[in-house]
């Protein structure tokens, strides 16, 4: 083969490697979380995703999932985990640690979400002006909140403020645990995996959490006595990516994995949880060794009042009224 040939070729195949679109390799990211498979998350959350994403990549992008903890069992360590690469995706709950997520969690304060908004959307309407600096190193797959909070006590009836006085309840964060104290009550801050043992054996009085954990922790094992309708506020969950890893896939998989995230995936998460309380509360209203305590509207004024005077002061207090005011924005 003469030099000019050679050369030819060369210019060829260096034109043909400059011009051939990217190819998209196969690729298998990991997602963590630390509870059972049969979890609310897995059927809203990472079902969806998981599957969404294989069958539009025909089988070259998949999710593998590991359950309780196999990636690391600490529940307050998920957001690191995703950081640090531990896996690529994890879930979890922003109140485990609050100091990082003092804005988002507005969406948790009692009386944040008016009637006709969803918590995901407050999150989405208002993230990349306020909130996207609270979730460095990731990028945030679904935001979303849970359904509302209730209490779930064991041999003691809640009606009033005053019932709770000298109590020790669980709560999942600092916006829970604010209000708790403002109620009278002592808050008790744990993962919610120790809230069975917690209730059983009297370390706690009671919890604030939606009821839809009732159903994935087995707590009407252990809890006897449900008051709702109190405005006690919601729960904020994350699905989080490591930013590195996102960034390193090729366009076909980021678009396909942006496809099936963000508001939908966050849409279908709150409902979800929504779906799996009305169940949930079903089922403990038809099991007569439980009293359900549905407050009129008289009883919860006093709950009321309370909860907008500590709403109103940690917003003033964090002079964060600009970013609600973004969140409740209509789209």
């Amino acid at each position: 083969m003469n030099a000019l040939l050679k050369h030819s070729i060369g210019l060829l195949m260096l034109a043909s490697s400059i011009s051939a679109p990217a190819v998209a390799m196969a690729e298998e990211l990991s997602l963590a979380h630390f509870v059972a498979p049969s979890h609310v998350v897995t059927a809203s959350v990472v079902e969806p995703l998981a599957k969404g994403v294989e069958a539009d990549s025909g089988g070259d992008l998949t999710i593998r999932v590991y359950p309780a903890g196999e990636l690391g069992a600490g529940p307050m360590e998920q957001y690191v985990r995703a950081v640090q690469g531990v896996a690529d995706i994890t879930w979890g709950l922003a109140g485990y640690t609050s100091s990082q997520f003092p804005k988002s969690m507005i969406v948790e304060m009692p009386g944040a979400i008016p009637e006709g908004v969803t918590g995901y959307d407050m999150l989405w309407n208002a993230f990349e002006q306020h909130l996207a600096g609270e979730f460095p190193g990731t990028r945030p797959l679904a935001l979303w909140v849970s359904e509302p909070s209730i209490f779930i006590m064991k041999d003691r009836e809640i009606r009033k403020p005053e019932d709770l006085r000298g109590l020790r309840i669980r709560v999942s964060g600092s916006v829970p645990g604010a209000l708790v104290e403002a109620l009278g009550a002592t808050p008790v801050q744990m993962p919610a995996g120790e809230m069975y043992n917690a209730l059983q054996t009297g370390l706690i009085d009671g919890i604030v959490t939606g009821a839809s954990a009732i159903n994935d922790f087995k707590l009407d094992e252990v809890a006897n006595s449900y008051t709702v309708g109190a405005p006690l506020g919601h729960i904020l969950f994350y699905l989080v990516m490591n930013q590195a890893r996102y960034d390193g896939l090729s366009d076909e998989h980021k678009a396909i994995l942006d496809k099936h995230t963000g508001r939908g995936l966050s849409q279908k998460g709150e409902e979800g949880w929504n779906a799996s309380a009305e169940r949930t509360m079903e089922t403990v209203r038809a099991d007569t060794n439980n009293n359900v305590i549905d407050l009129t509207e008289e009883e919860i004024a006093p709950f009321k009042e309370i909860a907008d005077n500590l709403r109103e002061k940690l917003i003033a207090d964090m002079d964060a009224q600009e970013i609600l005011d973004a969140m409740v924005a209509k789209n």
